[in-house]
């Protein structure tokens, strides 16, 4: 091994390291790397287990000189986010897929209140990497603008009401709520409500407008929530909770869009003196297996964050390498989970 590393400048092993190793050309080496598909799979399995074997990486500085590349891949993360584990899956989803490839990941947090657009104007004028993904859109989002006034390869976690074309990944937060009201419908629930994320995030309107339409279309109530949201402290998700059980105003089903409130939310009717899967049926968004040990057991839909992560890096480096925008828009479908296999309840607090 030692003697592999003398072959490198200074100790570091180089695409010429390889090259007296196997004896083929810089530039075969440097396609093999890339697992080029002009080459045989024997010559591209060779190249890459003695680049691990050495310990080989890239010289980025050289890259960036050649290229003008740095990569680097930045995520921007809102620190403001309640949602279990979504910073550690969406990394873990990005991670996965450019370890696959040179590009390194560096992840950016925003502090609640912080200038979103700071870490971005920052990477982009400073050409601190190669592109940028980053998360909860609003409707007229200044990131996108920026970015796509600057030609500046981008995906973003969710959807915005620009009337420009742009890269993006999302949840169909508008079926989750059309398919949960349905099936609250169908458990025999009249009077429903909904707990939305803060109005300034697309994903609000998303899942109002999928409330409005299928509660129309199925004749039943639809109770607004008024005093909270997704973002709100769990204490006084818990008090909202037990304010909305009143009868006879208390709704019989609920939806809401997060996991970690949505155990806030039931302790808030426990306290009020309802149960759950009798008196209220409630079903939630999950993103981690926390409604699993959850009792009562509840029925949800999941958005896999793990899988987000890697569709933003997939089409991110789609972009970069230059395909059209409308090739770079995604958008995931709910996936029920059923945990309760009844039929339609036997009460109900509401006449």
């Amino acid at each position: 091994m030692t003697e592999r590393r003398e072959l490198g400048q200074g100790g570091r092993p180089t695409l010429k390291t390889i090259s007296k190793i196997t004896g083929l050309g810089v530039t075969t080496v440097s396609r093999a790397l890339k697992d080029g598909p002009e080459l045989s799979a024997e010559t591209r399995a060779l190249v890459q287990s003695i680049a691990s074997d050495i310990g080989y990486r890239p010289n980025r500085a050289g890259v960036r000189l050649r290229t003008g590349r740095t990569l680097v891949v930045g995520l921007i993360l809102d620190q403001s986010v309640t949602i279990a584990e979504f910073e550690r899956r969406i990394i873990l989803g990005v991670s996965s897929v450019l370890k696959k490839t040179d590009y390194h990941l560096v992840v950016t947090p925003v502090l609640d209140g912080a200038d979103a657009m700071e870490p971005v104007r920052y990477m982009v004028e400073n050409g601190a990497a190669d592109g940028l993904i980053f998360t909860h859109t609003h409707p007229r989002d200044e990131r996108v603008r920026y970015l796509l006034d600057r030609g500046f390869p981008f995906v973003s976690h969710g959807r915005t009401e620009l009337d420009a074309d742009h890269p993006f990944y999302d949840f169909d937060n508008e079926r989750f709520i059309v398919e949960s009201v349905e099936r609250l419908v169908a458990r025999g629930r009249q009077r429903l409500a909904l707990v939305v994320p803060p109005d300034t995030l697309t994903c609000a309107g998303h899942m109002i407008e999928g409330f409005r339409k299928a509660t129309d279309r199925a004749g039943v109530s639809a109770i607004a929530v008024d005093g909270v949201h997704l973002d709100s402290e769990p204490g006084d998700f818990r008090a909202a909770a037990r304010a909305m059980a009143t009868p006879p105003d208390a709704p019989d089903g609920i939806i809401c869009g997060n996991e970690t409130r949505c155990v806030a939310l039931m302790a808030g009717l426990r306290d009020a003196g309802l149960v759950v899967g009798e008196d209220v049926d409630v079903i939630a968004k999950e993103t981690s297996d926390l409604l699993n040990h959850l009792e009562p057991a509840i029925d949800s839909f999941r958005e896999d964050l793990v899988f987000a992560g890697q569709e933003v890096a997939r089409l991110l480096l789609r972009r970069i390498d230059g395909a059209p925008v409308r090739e770079l828009q995604s958008i995931a479908e709910p996936q029920f989970h059923s945990r309760i296999m009844r039929q339609p309840p036997l009460k109900s607090v509401v006449s």
